[in-house]
C-alpha cells in the first residue's frame, strides 16, 4: 500500500489527488459533484485512478458536507436542554441585525423555540455549584424531543466552562436515554467564557452531527466494502485532519474543510518555490475563496460565522468567500446594474454552454464566447463539447440586450464585474489589513483560479503569481500534504497577579495528554509532534484579546509551565506588535488557554511533479483565436504538463492540462520553474 489520496468535494467538481509514494509520481482527475448525495462523486473520482483500494495507505478528505446543511439549512431537526431562563440566548445573539443600518430582519435558529427546554440547574461564574441540576427533569425534557421527532440534543448549561459537573451529570443522564451517539454538550465542545459562542457552536454541531456522521460512514462502509484498509482522514476547518471518529463526534470543525485544505497547499507550494507571501484565490464552480499566507504562514481566526447568526467558535483559517465561481450567474438588476451571482448553477445544470438545461449566462459561459476556454477540452469528463452557441444566445438575451451591447462586450462586461469582486475580496484580506500587495504574490488554483490571473495582477498591484502544477484539484493535494492537529481551548479568567503558574501548567498539560492520545491511535507515522500554546490575554477593563504565544517547552510529553513573568513579557511584546504602545500601570487578565497539538506528516517532493525532458516546439498544439479587452488575439496554445522546466511562454497565450486552463494575457510572460510551477510576471519584470 504505497498510495495516499486526497479528495476534495466542491459544489461543481469533485477532485481527486493520489500520489504514489513508491515513485513519487501523482495523477489527477475531476468528476462532477453528486447531488444530494456527495458520496457517489467520491467514489467515482477515487475508482477512476484507484480501482484496487488495496493499493491505498491513507484517504484523506476535504468536505463541504458540513458547510452546505449550514449554508442550505438542511441539518436534522434537534432539540436544546438548557438551564432556565436561557431557552432564547440562541435568538438574542449579541443583539446584532443583519443589516447593520437597516430598520428590518429577522433571524430564525436552527433550533424552534418549542424545542428548546429548560431544566432547574445553576452553576455561578466561579464555577460554584448553586442548584444541581434535576435529573428526571432531564429525561423528561429528553422524551418530549424524542417525541417530537428530534435526531440530535445539545446541552447548554449556563457557566460550564468554570465547572461542568451539571452539564456532565445531564449529558450523562441523557445518553442512557437517548438512541443515537448525537448528543452534544457545550463544555465538551466549547470550554469558554461568552453563552452565546457556546452555545451556538455546541447547537450548530448537534445540528450537522447525524448528516456529517451518516455521509462518513456512508463512504467508509464504500471504502472497506471496495478492500481499503488503510486510514481515512478529515480535513479540519484549521488545516489539520482528524479521524472519522473525531469528525462524527465534532463535525462543527469540517465547517470550512475543503477550502482549508487549498491554503495548507497553497502554503507549502509557495515555500517550496520561494514565495513566502501569496494571496490565494480559489475559483471553484460555486465560489471565489480568498486567504492571505503571509512569511509562509496562514491566518488563524478563533471564530467565524457561516451565515447571519450562525456563529462557529473553533479555530479556522481565515478565508473570505464570495459567489464569484466560474458557474456564478450573471445577471441585470431593474436599475440596470450588471451582477454576478451570489447564485451558481452548480454541477448541475450548470453552465449554458454545458448543454443541461440552464438558460443564464455564467462566468464560465464568459470564458467559453470569448476563446479562452477550448469547447473541444471541457475539464471534468463530463461532456465531449460545449454548446459555444447556446452560450452567446444566453449572454445576448440575458446580458447584451438589456444593456444594449454586442455579445461580445457583454462577456467582457460579465469578466470585468467578476474580476472587480474577486479583486475586492483580495483587498480586503490584505490592503485592509495593513498589508501590501506589492510584497505578495497571486496563487491561483481550482478549475478557475488561472483564467483570471492577468486581472487580478492588474486589479490588485500584485507582485507576480505562481499557478501550482495542479492549480485544478490543489484542495485535493492540501488533503494529502496536512498535518493531523488537535485543538483544545480552557478558559483561565485570572490576572497574572493572581495567575498560578502550576494550575495553568496542570490544563497545559491535560491538553498536551489529551492531543498526544488522538496522535498515538492514528495509524499515521509522523515526522515529528509540535505543540503550541497561546493565550488570550487583555487589559482589565478591555473587552478585545490579543493572542499571545507562549515559549513553552514539551519534553518527552511533560509541559513546563511558564512563569507569571514570562507570560507578562509575552503579553507585552504581543500587544505592542498589535497596537504599538503598552497601557501604564494597566492590570493584565489571561482569559482563555488555547493548544494545539500537530503531528507533522511527511510532505513529499514538489519537484517529483516537474516535468522531465520535453521542449517548448513539442509542447505547442496550435493557435487559435482569443478576445481580450476590446480586440480578437491569435494566441498560442500549448500543452502545459508538456513544457520543460525553464520554459519561458510570452502572452498571449493558453495552457491547458486536464483539470484547469491557464491564462497569460498579452504583456505577460510565463515562466516553468523546478517545481512544475508556472511563475507569470510582466515582460518587463
Amino acid at each position: 500500500m504505497t498510495r495516499m489520496i486526497g479528495v476534495d468535494v466542491g459544489g461543481t467538481f469533485t477532485d481527486v489527488f493520489v500520489l504514489d509514494e513508491a515513485t513519487g509520481t501523482a495523477e489527477v482527475a475531476k468528476v462532477p459533484t453528486s447531488r444530494p448525495d456527495q458520496s457517489g462523486g467520491f467514489l467515482d473520482g477515487i475508482n477512476r485512478l484507484v480501482p484496487d483500494l488495496t493499493q491505498a495507505a491513507v484517504v484523506v478528505h476535504g468536505t463541504t458536507a458540513g458547510t452546505n446543511a449550514l449554508l442550505e439549512r438542511k441539518g436534522a431537526q434537534i432539540g436544546v436542554i438548557t438551564t432556565q431562563g436561557l431557552r432564547d440566548v440562541l435568538e438574542m445573539r449579541r443583539r446584532d441585525r443583519p443589516r447593520t443600518w437597516g430598520l428590518r430582519g429577522d433571524f430564525t435558529p436552527v433550533v424552534p423555540r418549542n424545542l428548546r427546554l429548560e431544566v432547574p440547574e445553576r452553576t455561578l461564574a466561579d464555577g460554584t455549584i448553586h442548584t444541581p441540576v434535576d435529573l428526571d427533569a432531564v429525561r423528561a425534557a429528553a422524551h418530549t424531543l424524542l417525541e417530537a421527532g428530534c435526531q440530535a440534543v445539545a446541552v447548554l448549561f449556563a457557566n460550564a466552562y468554570a465547572n461542568p459537573e451539571n452539564e456532565a451529570r445531564a449529558t450523562a443522564a441523557l445518553r442512557d436515554v437517548w438512541p443515537n451517539a448525537h448528543v452534544s454538550a457545550s463544555a465538551e465542545i466549547l470550554p469558554e467564557i461568552r453563552e452565546f459562542e457556546r452555545f451556538s457552536t455546541a447547537s450548530l454541531n448537534a445540528y450537522l452531527q447525524p448528516e456529517v456522521s451518516g455521509y462518513l460512514d456512508r463512504l467508509d462502509s464504500a471504502l472497506k466494502g471496495g478492500g481499503f484498509g488503510g486510514e481515512f482522514l478529515i480535513v479540519q476547518s484549521n488545516g489539520g485532519v482528524m479521524g472519522t471518529d473525531t469528525a462524527c463526534r465534532l463535525p462543527v470543525r469540517t465547517a470550512l474543510s475543503g477550502p482549508a485544505a487549498g491554503v495548507i497547499a497553497a502554503a507549502h507550494i509557495a515555500r517550496t518555490a520561494g514565495f513566502e507571501n501569496v494571496i490565494t484565490g480559489d475559483m471553484g464552480g460555486t465560489s471565489f475563496d480568498v486567504a492571505l499566507i503571509a512569511e509562509g504562514q496562514s491566518m488563524l481566526s478563533p471564530q467565524t460565522a457561516i451565515d447571519f447568526g450562525m456563529v462557529v467558535r473553533t479555530p479556522m483559517i481565515e478565508i473570505t468567500t464570495i459567489g464569484a465561481g466560474g458557474g456564478s450567474i450573471a445577471w441585470v438588476d431593474r436599475g440596470g446594474l450588471l451582477n454576478i451571482g451570489p447564485e451558481s448553477a452548480g454541477s448541475t445544470p450548470g453552465p449554458v454552454a454545458y448543454g443541461q438545461g440552464n438558460t443564464r449566462p455564467t462566468v464560465t459561459d464568459a470564458n467559453v464566447v470569448l476563446g479562452r476556454i477550448d469547447p473541444d477540452k471541457p475539464i471534468g469528463g463530463k461532456l465531449d463539447r460545449l454548446d459555444v452557441a447556446a452560450a452567446e444566445r444566453a449572454i445576448e438575451t440575458h446580458v447584451a440586450e438589456p444593456l444594449g451591447l454586442s455579445v461580445l462586450d457583454a462577456a467582457e462586461a460579465i469578466l470585468t464585474v467578476a474580476n472587480a469582486r474577486m479583486a475586492g475580496a483580495m483587498r480586503l484580506v490584505s490592503i485592509e489589513r495593513g498589508f501590501d500587495p506589492k510584497r505578495f504574490s497571486f496563487m491561483p488554483f481550482g478549475g478557475g483560479g488561472a483564467l483570471h490571473t492577468g486581472a487580478m495582477l492588474a486589479e490588485v498591484g500584485l507582485a507576480s503569481a505562481i499557478v501550482p502544477r495542479y492549480p485544478g484539484v490543489t484542495s485535493a493535494m492540501g488533503c494529502v500534504i496536512a498535518d493531523m492537529r488537535q485543538d483544545a481551548v480552557q478558559t483561565i479568567n485570572a490576572l497574572t497577579a493572581t495567575l498560578d503558574p502550576n494550575v495553568l501548567g496542570t490544563t497545559m498539560q491535560t491538553h498536551v495528554d489529551d492531543g498526544m492520545a488522538l496522535l498515538d491511535a492514528a495509524q499515521s507515522s509522523f515526522e515529528r509532534r509540535d505543540t503550541v500554546f497561546e493565550l488570550d490575554m487583555a487589559y482589565v477593563g478591555q473587552t478585545h484579546t490579543v493572542s499571545v504565544p507562549l515559549p513553552v517547552t514539551v519534553r518527552d510529553g511533560t509541559v513546563t509551565p511558564p512563569t507569571v513573568a514570562e507570560v507578562e513579557a509575552a503579553f507585552d511584546a504581543a500587544y505592542l506588535a498589535t497596537y504599538g504602545r503598552l497601557l501604564k500601570n494597566g492590570m493584565r487578565r489571561v482569559m482563555n488557554l488555547r493548544t494545539a497539538v500537530i503531528g507533522r506528516r511527511p510532505k513529499f517532493d514538489l519537484s517529483s511533479l516537474a516535468p522531465s525532458g520535453g521542449s517548448v516546439e513539442d509542447a505547442l498544439q496550435g493557435t487559435r483565436q482569443v478576445h481580450f479587452q476590446d480586440a480578437w488575439h491569435e494566441t498560442r496554445i500549448y500543452d502545459r504538463l508538456a513544457l520543460p522546466v525553464g520554459a519561458e511562454i510570452a502572452g498571449p497565450a493558453i495552457l491547458v492540462q486536464p483539470d484547469t486552463t491557464v491564462l497569460i494575457d498579452p504583456g505577460l510572460v510565463g515562466r516553468v520553474d523546478e517545481c512544475g510551477n508556472t511563475v507569470i510576471t510582466a515582460k518587463d519584470r
